[in-house]
């Protein structure tokens, strides 16, 4: 089928029903009225010969063929929408932008409170929105506009995706500043004797730290796993464990920071986002603003 049989405006009810899986909610999207939302599905079901959509008692449920098209769509119109900004000034100022941005928590805690302060201060009409995105989904989402920039480790391999390098942060031993088996300084052996506290998302398997012990032959004591860095300060403070950890989260008083008797590669953060984006105005004010606040 030719692209000129199509109306073109048909592209973002379909977005909007994949959305939201229901005629009505997409309609209060679109600022549109029901039967409008309809109509603009029944054509594009006649030109493209597919159902795209169908009711069950629950939600409009998409096809195989709606499913194949939605990444696409996503990209189209979040090129097109990008594309009419290209020659847009932007004051951050007086600008209104909301952008959409995925980072692990450790990032969320050392970047966001100083983002957001910014902001308000000079940009208060733009807002963010901080969410996890699975590794594998975020080449997917920001191509498609679901998402503005990523924080995320060096392994992502994707032509239509930037990148550029974000921060190093070296790793260092925490335990609670009266605790009885370690004074200034970490040898191997005390290191191996203490009791650790392991931060994954996963249930089980070795992290960073312990693959770079494998190598050297030796293996830690792993007391406890927990999957948030949150609580983690406060298990130390309270217990005999030592956390292993990069250094922008050891900064919690009540803790000794000590540095670790065996070399460990630093974590590695970029920047990601996608081509795209490359001549948005406001989107190069934001990365520029990140990588500032991070190099300061």
């Amino acid at each position: 089928m030719r692209l000129q049989k199509v109306d073109l405006n048909l592209f973002p009810v379909f977005e909007a029903i994949y959305a939201e899986r229901n005629l009505t909610r997409a309609a209060e999207r679109l600022c549109l009225s029901q039967p409008a939302v309809s109509n603009a599905l029944g054509r594009l079901r006649d030109s493209l010969d597919d159902p795209l959509f169908v009711r069950t008692p629950r939600a409009m449920v998409p096809t195989p063929v709606a499913e194949s098209m939605i990444g696409y769509v996503r990209e189209a119109l979040h090129l097109l929408d990008t594309s009419v900004q290209l020659g847009d000034r932007f004051e951050p100022g007086v600008a209104q932008r909301s952008f959409k941005l995925s980072m692990h928590d450790v990032n969320e805690l050392v970047l966001l409170p100083r983002l957001l302060a910014l902001l308000q201060k000079e940009a208060p009409g733009i807002s963010l929105s901080s969410f996890p995105v699975g590794r594998q989904d975020l080449a997917k989402e920001l191509a498609s506009g679901q998402l503005d920039l990523a924080i995320d480790v060096p392994t992502l391999n994707h032509s239509d995706l930037r990148h550029c390098p974000l921060i190093s942060i070296p790793y260092v031993c925490v335990v609670r500043r009266d605790h009885p088996a370690v004074g200034d300084s970490l040898s191997m052996e005390q290191y191996l004797a203490l009791s650790h506290l392991h931060i994954s998302n996963r249930r089980e398997g070795m992290g960073h730290v312990d693959l770079a012990l494998s190598r050297l032959g030796f293996q830690r004591n792993i007391q406890m796993r927990n999957r948030h860095h949150l609580v983690a300060p406060k298990l130390i403070e309270e217990t005999d464990l030592a956390l292993t950890v990069p250094l922008s989260l050891a900064t919690n008083r009540n803790l000794k920071v000590l540095e670790l008797p065996f070399a460990v590669e630093p974590v590695e953060w970029h920047l990601y986002w996608h081509r795209s984006a490359d001549q948005d105005k406001a989107h190069g004010w934001l990365r520029e603003v990140v990588l500032s606040l991070v190099k300061d």
